[in-house]
């Protein structure tokens, strides 16, 4: 008899834990795996953002994550609540890079004559042996104090990380110097002897190591304190897309204007936004008009025109007049309080490229420990003599510090992802960066995506003898009493030439058109068979004009008024001006565009041949978008998806690479792997691009990280290192890893 399956547990909460007193990539490696030991947890630590995201079922409490962490010999802190509506503002952000920079030029300025003494053997005075004792031992004690105290820390739970290495090895070099120079040769008054960048094969007692041991510390503190910079500059694009919001706000009470901090502001309160404010939350623009810059959000430079009726968004800024505006969403819920979301989960996140790198990482520490110990040994039963074996081991546990390793993904994905934020495209995770590289195929939503969504007003034909302006006065003052999206389309280019005339006696003919009073005339308007039913007569011309248009996929609206057709207004879901040249940069990334829509296929292949796409796969209903992409993903092709609405995110979510934009529904954006803030094709382009750039960025900086181990372990066991200059290149290479992710502050859009 077999037993019945044990229900597979699903975690159901989640939360973020600040981590405290991480050094390295193996430091995160083991947290991670001490985490994901707990029944029900599954856990990501990140060593540059310094969190770990835990997803939990209910069986463990957070305190319960916390106390595993401190087992582990780190701390671990709940991110603070959101402050309440009212209080104080938080303050500024400690510079936790001060303790270390104070810490480094107290080194640099102890250690500096060290070296000098150590390398020019003619400035080797009497006693310099014991200077350099008394200025290189506060750099070793209290310079290197933090790698000595996690080295401990690390000790008492059974672990070896970076700092052990370190640890070890400068405190290895400086107990041999006081060795030799109390119990050996090297405290003898004139004792000299020269610097060499490899290591020499002699008795060892009277050599002294204090260069090395002060040199090591200093350059490994100067890696760590510049490392910490790179890494706050990679954060602060995030960093200042939170600090975009307004700080207080004008509501209207009464009639009156209050202002008040923006955290009090409630959903459904009015506000005003005067020219030059940020709008302070997301919301609809009650009274007024005006341009709105959104650039800080969208990348996008031209101001956007709002009126009564438009939302707007929290934290751009009003460019033109005076607006009133009710609130829809406020707090956590705004849009750029879920941009700023999606970004720092990208943030937080692992590209598969990374966990393999972590998976070397944590094993790597007792691994170099053991190859320290092989080559002490090898050189010693080589009789080289104990200075030199000793040297070679303490070279190869400093050079082997895997530090750019944990770098190389969390450094570029920080600077890709806020780089990304800043033009407008959200990038959800690191693995979204993958698919980028793979895809060949991309399917573009014709409604919302490469038109604009929204009928307008194309072209205006009168017939022959009657004057335009006075056919799109007349036919706009009627149609300005429909709510029909074509009647609106026609009344607000109409609106433009001023305002429109009362109309009488308005009737609409369902699925036919409208018909009314204007100025004195019975206007009709609509289809072709309303004015033939209402006994208008209708030229050969003005039939020819509208088979024409509708031939061309536009919607053909004819007009008349005194028993004849006076003309044709053609309207139409007009390409959006960017969609030509973003078409043009998707065949330059190597992909094939193909139009998918629900039309009809005259009004899609109109549409494609505007913007240059060759493929259209027209009347597809809204439920089989999912099935076109299942389709072409069976003939072997890797597709992306670019769309807006709640029709494309189950094609959104199916494709190997979803693009959804900002404009569209939640539904859509929260199916998609990519968001574009901007409701611009070429957005999409930019999204591409970049994740592909970053991508690359991570691959060189893991490359480089491993060459550099892999070439220089082999150097310093075969006695090729002196210590110093060791140390100094594990530090560079950290360092060389964060400069190139910060590259990728220098992207910039297309358009």
């Amino acid at each position: 008899m077999t037993s019945p399956a044990r229900p597979l547990r699903v975690a159901r909460n989640q939360l973020e834990l600040e981590i405290g007193g991480m050094t390295c990539a193996s430091c995160a490696a083991r947290i991670e795996k001490k985490l994901n030991r707990l029944d029900g947890v599954t856990a990501t630590v990140n060593y540059a953002t310094e969190k770990a995201t835990v997803r939990y079922d209910d069986t463990v409490t957070p305190q319960d994550l916390i106390t595993a962490v401190e087992k582990t010999g780190y701390t671990a802190v709940l991110p603070p609540p959101p402050a309440p509506a009212g209080s104080q503002p938080a303050a500024e952000p400690v510079d936790e890079t001060r303790g270390t920079r104070t810490r480094l030029w107290v080194s640099v300025v102890l250690t500096l004559p060290v070296i000098l003494l150590a390398m020019v053997p003619a400035w080797q005075f009497t006693y310099w042996q014991w200077l350099s004792l008394t200025l290189a031992a506060p750099v070793v004690v209290w310079g290197g104090l933090p790698f000595h105290r996690a080295a401990w820390i690390n000790l008492r739970h059974g672990a070896a990380t970076m700092d052990t290495l370190v640890s070890l090895g400068t405190l290895a070099a400086f107990g041999w110097s006081l060795w030799a120079l109390f119990l050996g040769d090297a405290g003898t008054p004139g004792m000299t002897h020269p610097f060499s960048f490899d290591i020499s094969r002699t008795g060892g007692a009277g050599n002294i190591y204090l260069e090395a041991a002060a040199g090591v510390t200093t350059f490994i503190l100067a890696g760590r304190y510049f490392e910490a910079r790179s890494k706050r500059t990679a954060g602060a694009a995030l960093r200042a897309l939170l600090e975009l919001g307004a700080k207080d706000v004008a509501v209207l009470r009464d009639g009156v204007e209050t202002r008040i901090p923006v955290e009090q502001l409630a959903v459904g309160d009015r506000f005003v936004v005067r020219p030059g404010e940020k709008i302070a939350t997301d919301g609809v623009v009650d009274e007024g008009t005006s341009a709105v810059d959104a650039s800080m959000l969208t990348g996008e430079s031209v101001p956007v025109e709002v009126g009564a009726g438009d939302t707007v968004v929290g934290a751009t800024v009003n460019a033109g007049g005076r607006l009133v505006v009710t609130a829809t969403r406020i707090g956590a819920d705004t849009q750029l309080a879920q941009m700023a979301k999606l970004v720092e989960q990208a943030q937080a996140g692992k590209a598969a490229v990374q966990r393999l790198a972590d998976r070397i990482s944590g094993v790597f520490v007792p691994i170099v420990i053991a190859l320290a110990a092989a080559t002490l040994g090898f050189w010693i039963g080589n009789d080289s003599g104990l200075t030199a074996a000793f040297t070679a081991a303490v070279a190869v546990l400093i050079i082997a510090c895997p530090c750019a390793l944990g770098l190389a993904t969390p450094t570029a994905l920080l600077v890709g992802t806020g780089r990304g934020a800043q033009l407008g495209i959200l990038i959800k995770g690191p693995e979204v960066l993958e698919s980028t590289k793979r895809v060949d195929t991309v399917l573009l939503d014709k409604t919302g995506t490469v038109t604009a969504g929204k009928m307008a007003l194309v072209d205006v034909l009168p017939a022959d003898g009657q004057d335009r302006s006075e056919l799109l006065r007349l036919v706009g003052a009627l149609e300005a009493a429909s709510e029909h999206p074509i009647a609106r389309a026609i009344a607000a280019e109409a609106s433009r030439t001023g305002t429109p005339a009362p109309v009488t006696g308005f009737a609409n003919a369902e699925g036919l058109g409208v018909t009314g009073t204007v100025h004195g005339r019975e206007v009709v308007v609509g289809r072709l068979r309303l004015l033939r039913e209402r006994g208008l007569d209708v030229p050969r011309e003005v039939e020819q004009a509208a088979s024409a248009a509708e031939a061309a996929g536009r919607t053909a609206v004819l007009a008349g008024w005194d028993g004849r057709a006076r003309g044709v207004l053609t309207v139409a879901d007009t390409v959006k001006p960017t969609s030509r040249a973003a078409v043009t940069g998707l065949r330059a990334l190597g992909l094939t565009p193909v139009l998918l829509t629900g039309d009809n296929a005259t009004v899609a292949a109109a549409v494609a041949a505007e913007v240059g796409i060759d493929q259209v796969i027209a009347e597809v209903l809204p439920a089989d978008k999912a099935e076109v992409v299942k389709r072409l993903q069976a003939e072997g092709k890797t597709v992306a998806m670019v769309g807006d609405g709640v029709n494309d995110a189950a094609a959104l979510a199916q494709a190997d690479l979803g693009l959804a934009m900002g404009t569209g529904t939640d539904v859509a954006i929260e199916a998609s792997d990519l968001t574009l803030v901007r409701g611009d094709l070429t957005a999409a382009v930019d999204a591409i691009r970049l994740a592909r750039r970053t991508l690359r960025i991570i691959k060189s900086n893991l490359f480089w990280a491993f060459a550099y181990n892999v070439a220089a372990l082999p150097l310093a066991a075969a006695g090729l290192l002196n210590p110093m200059i060791a140390g100094a290149a594990m530090a560079f290479s950290s360092v060389f890893v964060v400069a190139n992710s910060l590259r990728l502050r220098g992207f910039r859009s297309t358009s």
